[in-house]
């Protein structure tokens, strides 16, 4: 049962972690990207699949942590 939650909360962060996006095209790939890209603004969609991730990746974490302590 563990393994089938870790295996649905891996394509849903696999998915959350493909929503997001920080700069468009190439340069935006190498960490560069104009004058805005030192610093924006969550707001809404995306600050919302922001937190979803994290809570996501905590939840993942926690499962394997417990399953690996021996939690059925």
């Amino acid at each position: 049962m563990i393994a089938i939650a870790q295996i649905v909360l891996a394509v849903i962060i696999i998915g959350l972690i493909l929503l997001q996006e920080r700069s468009s095209g190439m340069s935006g790939l190498f960490g560069g990207g104009g004058d805005d890209s030192y610093y924006q603004t969550r707001r809404g969609m995306e600050k919302f699949v922001f937190i979803a991730t994290i809570v996501a990746s905590v939840i993942f974490v926690a499962l394997a942590a417990w399953q690996l302590l021996g939690g059925r």
